[in-house]
């Protein structure tokens, strides 16, 4: 890989930002009349299929609209125009053209009202097989289809300009850019499927540059860190605590993959607290009022932004327009394991594709099951919770790792009666924990300690990689507190990896690897992350 200041695969990560606020937050409604034929479009994608050329395969009308979203390393503009040298410098992108690595890959799953969005990132690292080019990480699929389609047409040229209809049988270097661009597409189409087992309906594609314009068109995003950082690598020096970040500042913040206790996954989450809360800022300020700040959206988005060209940008905006930003969620497709090993010794992320499959199955029952009306009065409390403060800015996941099926499901219920969020319930992974405990991000936090007593006195561990507004409460054969017995069903298992479904060796922490918090964009101020 070429090397450069800082990731290439990073940047391309976020340049995602620049159509999210496009496709989620109703942006589109005021600024789709204003982009006119400025867009660009993909054409000869299989999109909204029955199984064949990428798409999944359940029924075609599945109530909701899915989007696969790819960042381009690319240091053209959706034109085709390169960049100029100002913006490559601001860019911190170098002159050359990249390996073209879809560094970004995200699915974005919109149910037909229009009434919220969730955005499923997959990490960069995610190790699949490609039929005709082996076991690869992810982000390599479309490369390697597009440099082979183009190798494949220039040796047809080259033996077409020995034969007597040279001329006839060439193509121009036009159109083999664009056939080799058309099976990398596709190529990436087949293998998120694979890895899915959804049905892409639409395809957006984003470049660098957008993101730096979007940003700076709202007048910069708003973050917060629990620590401060100062990563020579990625060139993130930022105090600890709420700050506000202009488009270059912000490549520096969501770039920093060293230093965090997860690596990438723990970049991609901060990734996605930056992008809710773009999202937040536009839903919540003048932002849909301002004209100046429309054009230079619309800029952003004509300039950075490639769509399928069937699609009707137009009336799915306006579907949308009425979206706020606590039902726009972002999460993590579940992993296997973080620290894995290619085939040629390179490091990756390892997955169960049956586990993703069952996590895009729940996400479609849980859109159902949160559209039926919610009860008009609370369950009365099971027991006394005690005098002890509920925090309301926390959300916990309850797990259960002992033998008796139901515990957690009884303990969130109680829980939630008490006033807490609950995140999920579910089985706990094999082996992971052995002890009932309350797992946290700093032992010491108030609210862990509060919990603790209200549970019993439960022992409080650490995972520093754990979101700080997020607790892990787990329960095992040993726990003795507080549950709603009319509550205990036996809790949705989660699927355990199996490493023959694994491509790849898995690392040390096969099947441990912690679940990625939900994020969403609502709230008052942006969600504090590592």
């Amino acid at each position: 890989m070429t090397t450069q200041t800082g990731s290439t695969a990073i940047k391309t990560l976020i340049a995602i930002l620049s159509v999210i606020v496009l496709l989620v937050s109703g942006v589109g409604y005021f600024t789709v009349g204003r982009l006119g034929g400025g867009m660009s479009s993909a054409s000869n994608l299989n999109l909204g299929g029955d199984g064949n050329g990428g798409q999944g395969s359940r029924n075609n009308v599945d109530g909701a609209v899915d989007i696969l979203l790819v960042g381009s390393d690319s240091r053209t503009d959706a034109q085709g125009n390169r960049l100029s040298e100002e913006e490559l410098g601001d860019l911190h992108a170098g002159v050359d053209d990249g390996e073209e690595n879809t560094d970004t890959l995200m699915v974005i799953r919109v149910p037909d009202d229009g009434s919220r969005a969730t955005a499923v990132s997959i990490p960069r690292d995610t190790y699949v097989h490609d039929d005709e080019h082996g076991n690869m990480k992810i982000n390599g699929v479309y490369a390697a289809h597009k440099t082979a389609k183009i190798d494949e047409l220039m040796a047809e040229n080259e033996a077409a300009a020995d034969g007597e209809d040279a001329e006839s049988k060439q193509l121009s270097e036009k159109e083999i850019e664009q056939a080799g661009v058309d099976a990398g597409r596709g190529a990436l189409l087949d293998t998120i499927h694979g890895l899915t087992d959804i049905q892409i309906d639409h395809y957006a594609e984003v470049g660098l540059l957008g993101f730096v314009l979007l940003t700076d068109a709202v007048d910069g995003v708003d973050v917060c860190l629990n620590a401060p950082v100062d990563d020579p690598m990625s060139g993130a020096k930022f105090p600890a605590g709420e700050q506000t970040l202009d488009g270059a500042e912000a490549l520096s913040f969501v770039r920093q993959r060293y230093g965090l206790p997860r690596n990438d996954l723990d970049r991609i989450v901060r990734q996605q607290a930056y992008m809710a809360s773009l999202v937040n800022k536009v839903l919540s300020t003048g932002t849909l009022t301002s004209p100046s700040k429309l054009s230079k959206i619309s800029e952003a988005v004509e300039r950075s932004v490639i769509i399928d060209e069937d699609w009707d940008v137009m009336g799915f905006a306006t579907q949308m327009a009425n979206l706020a930003g606590g039902n726009v969620t972002f999460n993590t497709i579940p992993v296997t394991s973080v620290d894995g090993t290619g085939d040629y010794g390179e490091s990756i992320v390892t997955v169960d594709p049956k586990q993703v499959h069952q996590f895009f199955e729940d996400l479609a029952v849980s859109e159902t099951s949160s559209e039926a009306p919610a009860p008009e009065e609370k369950p009365e409390e099971s027991q006394d919770s005690g005098d002890e403060p509920v925090a309301d800015d926390i959300s916990l996941h309850v797990l259960n790792a002992g033998s008796v099926s139901g515990m957690a499901s009884g303990l969130a219920a109680w829980l939630e009666n008490t006033g807490y969020t609950i995140e999920e319930t579910s089985n706990a992974m094999p082996g992971v924990y052995a002890e009932s405990q309350i797992v946290a991000a700093d032992p010491s936090d108030p609210r862990a300690i509060a919990l603790s007593e209200q549970l019993g006195g439960l022992p409080i561990t650490a995972n520093e990689g754990l979101d700080a507004s997020s607790l892990v409460v787990v329960t095992a054969d040993d726990y003795s507190g507080p549950i709603d017995e009319s509550a205990t069903e036996p809790e949705t298992s989660q699927s355990e990896p199996d490493p023959e479904n694994t491509v790849g060796t898995p690392g040390g922490d096969f099947g441990a690897a912690e679940v990625s918090p939900e994020i969403d964009a609502g709230g008052d101020g942006p969600r504090c992350v590592n």
